[in-house]
């Protein structure tokens, strides 16, 4: 067999010289004989030297830090927003169907998700249950909602019995749980559609919902550096939180005053509030895509990733919103 030791090595026992001018390999162009053994500095630049460490360019239209394609984000975003501020305000049964369209697109992403982990939560009567849920609370209230939620889980447990499939118990839990996270919370704003001025409380709800977002956005991306959950949401930090609060603060006042005819204290508190749960559920969510080891629940709207990635805090706000009004707001429920 051919020596495999270049000529000239010091082949003496122990010698780390030796060793190294054995071992040696180019690194990034550079011999490492022509380098001072041991310098990690002259290793560093042997390989910046090469161009192989640089970082690449960002290529245009590209994710920016937070990690979203900022144009693409934005006009999916309106284009999200805009119809379902016209449907609230001028036809409501059109806002209905929006919001169930929008929950049976985002059980079925989170149905799809849960399949990675081999977790095969009963799909038809999911989807069936997400259907009536928010027609249930919009005409019946919250006890059609209550009545629905119970209706929907025994459909379940009906379904997996008749079903010999493997861990069928499993499947069972992911599908009452997937309805009582999406669309069982959302049913709480049809609640607030059925009486007379909810659909302004809804309007500073959703208005609120994006504040949080952009100003969130806006501020950790360019002032961030300190995470708020590092092993959930490495990219959220506690300034874009801050950002968060201060723009809802000044959305909620404004809706408070001008939208609901209250004092501004209530905008206040629905801001703080909403905010707070807001990022409770972008952070139930990121916990649960981490546990799944999926970036996003879907690929349906370019910059944001699938419709639950849109949801996921609104589904937690929903409910805070409803609870809040009314506490906070005599005679609206």
């Amino acid at each position: 067999m051919a020596d495999l030791d270049p000529p000239g090595a010091d082949r003496t026992p122990g010698s780390d010289t030796g060793a190294d001018n054995a071992r040696g390999v180019a690194v990034a162009g550079t011999p490492r004989t022509a380098l001072e053994p041991g310098s990690r500095r002259a290793l560093r630049a042997a390989r910046a030297s090469s161009g192989l460490f640089r970082r690449r360019p960002r290529k245009a239209g590209g994710a920016s830090r937070a990690g979203r394609n900022l144009p693409a984000a934005i006009g999916v975003g309106a284009a999200l927003l805009i119809p379902t501020l016209v449907g609230l305000l001028f036809f409501p049964i059109v806002f209905v169907v929006i919001v169930t369209l929008f929950a049976v697109v985002g059980v079925w992403e989170t149905c799809r998700a849960l399949e990675i982990r081999r977790i095969h939560a009963p799909l038809a009567p999911t989807l069936a249950g997400t259907l009536v849920l928010p027609a249930a609370a919009y005409f019946g209230g919250g006890e059609g909602l209550a009545l629905a939620t119970v209706l929907s889980v025994l459909a379940l447990f009906i379904w997996r019995s008749v079903d010999p499939a493997p861990e069928a118990g499993k499947g069972l839990m992911a599908g009452t749980f997937t309805l009582l996270w999406v669309p069982f919370m959302l049913s709480f704003a049809m609640i607030l559609m059925r009486v007379e001025g909810g659909f302004l409380v809804i309007a500073t709800l959703l208005l609120l919902v994006v504040a949080n977002d952009t100003f969130g956005y806006l501020i950790g991306a360019f002032f961030g550096k300190h995470a708020m959950a590092p092993k959930i949401s490495p990219k959220k930090s506690w300034e874009g939180f801050g950002g968060s609060i201060g723009g809802a603060i000044v959305v909620g006042g404004l809706c408070s005053v001008f939208l609901l005819g209250q004092p501004l204290w209530v905008g206040l508190v629905l801001a703080v509030a909403i905010v707070a749960s807001a990022t409770a559920g972008d952070l139930a969510e990121s916990m649960i895509k981490r546990e799944l080891g999926v970036k996003d629940m879907g690929t349906l709207l370019p910059g944001h990733g699938g419709v639950m990635d849109r949801l996921d805090s609104i589904v937690f706000a929903s409910p805070v919103a409803y609870l809040l009004s009314a506490t906070l707001v005599p005679g609206l429920l």
